[in-house]
């Protein structure tokens, strides 16, 4: 099923939908050719994450590994956590992403740990 949906949101939309979670964090990403901008809740991403070098390295991971620099455009929303989970939530849905576009993608995003899930979550208050 879920096969049948990526091919009918990228005939009828023209882009990839994939979905990211971590910790509280929750990011919906879609993925459509363009110049490579990254755009998280309509600002860049540069001006979302306030020029911090780590976080914006962190979301070119999936592009560096596939090497499709510069090919994407990537629309993200995103609620919840700080600033390092997002940016890990939005890490995976990018990745999950190029997987709905294509399923050959799968096997080098797994190589590369960027398809599993952080499990951690905030332990309880005793």
């Amino acid at each position: 099923m879920a096969e049948s949906t990526a091919k009918t949101t990228k005939a009828t939309k023209g882009y990839f939908y994939a979905l990211g979670r971590r910790k509280s964090v929750t990011a919906r990403a879609r993925l459509m050719t363009g110049k490579g901008a990254i755009t998280i809740n309509s600002k860049p991403a540069e001006e979302y994450f306030a020029g911090s070098k780590s976080l914006l390295h962190e979301l070119q991971r999936p592009f560096n590994v596939l090497e499709q620099n510069n090919k994407f455009d990537v629309t993200v929303v995103v609620s919840g956590g700080g600033m390092s989970g997002q940016a890990s939530a939005i890490r995976l849905a990018i990745a999950k992403a190029f997987v709905v576009m294509n399923e050959d993608f799968k096997a080098t995003l797994k190589r590369a740990d960027l398809l599993g899930r952080d499990p951690r979550e905030k332990e309880r208050k005793k």
